[in-house]
């Protein structure tokens, strides 16, 4: 049977992502069958580029783009939203007559979460570690949401120059130290976010160690699978405010599906809880 939504997923290390439910669930509250496909280029035994136009020309209507994509596929799309180009990462695709269009859900869930969890409070200092794709829509999100101090630190030290110089021109005002130690640089943060694989499925471990979160007042991970990671468990019992990554997840998925289905509406309770169900197969 053919498909209302034909959708899919660019990444690797994604067989237990949540998305292609998330989308199928949401074309279900609509009456739209839903069809979400896993695209790995190494399980394909393609490129990024390959897997990518493949998917344009067998009829997609769009696509999310994971790790480690977001930034790779800039190149092959359109990105109207000024905001986004400045991102300079893309994890959602839209396939039309004028070509694919990038956008950036990441960035806009990012906000949305961490408003559910703290409201108007201020960020206070922050410290992120990574700043690749995720890292740089993250990045923007905490501008937008009005920080004043971020550190940045990251294994490869002219990806966070570049996001840092980045920054530095959409908000002038804005103080980004650039540091080699997270440990060192969580001294006086008053929010710790992980934009790293670390604690991910297949990716052990944590990105600090839980010492260095005392005193913190909230700390996000980006890593949804699993939705508990030992960072989170670590900062809790430091008596941090916790945001998982599940809700950046969320709420991607909702605007990203708004995109895929030119507007459809959601009941978004019913959603949450219907990805939450452990009897809900996954697809």
């Amino acid at each position: 049977m053919t498909p209302d939504l034909l959708l899919g997923l660019i990444g690797d290390n994604i067989a237990a992502s949540r998305s292609p439910l998330l989308h199928v669930l949401a074309g279900r509250q609509n009456g739209k069958r839903v069809q979400y496909d896993r695209l790995v280029p190494a399980a394909l035994g393609l490129d990024f580029a390959a897997v990518f136009a493949g998917a344009a020309a067998q009829g997609y209507r769009g696509l999310n783009i994971t790790y480690p994509y977001k930034e790779k596929v800039v190149a092959h799309v359109t990105v109207a939203d000024p905001q986004v180009r400045a991102v300079g990462a893309v994890n959602t695709v839209l396939f039309g007559p004028d070509g694919p269009m990038g956008h950036n859900t990441d960035y806009s869930g990012f906000i949305a979460a961490y408003r559910g969890l703290r409201g108007d409070a201020p960020t206070g200092a922050v410290l992120m570690i990574g700043t690749g794709g995720v890292g740089r829509a993250v990045a923007f999100g905490l501008v937008a949401l009005g920080v004043q101090d971020l550190r940045l630190v990251d294994r490869d030290r002219a990806k966070a120059s570049a996001l840092a110089a980045d920054l530095q021109r959409a908000a002038p005002q804005l103080s980004v130290q650039i540091a080699d130690c997270a440990e060192t640089a969580a001294s006086g943060a008053q929010g710790v976010v992980n934009c790293t694989p670390v604690g991910m499925v297949g990716y052990g471990g944590t990105p600090l160690a839980r010492s260095a979160l005392a005193g913190t007042q909230w700390v996000f991970d980006a890593v949804y699978t699993p939705a508990q990671t030992q960072f989170l468990t670590d900062a809790r019992a430091q008596g941090a405010q916790v945001l998982s990554g599940w809700e950046l997840f969320f709420w991607q998925g909702v605007q990203a599906w708004a995109l895929f289905s030119d507007g459809l509406g959601l009941d978004l309770a019913r959603l949450r809880a219907d990805l939450l169900a452990p009897s809900e197969d996954a697809v």
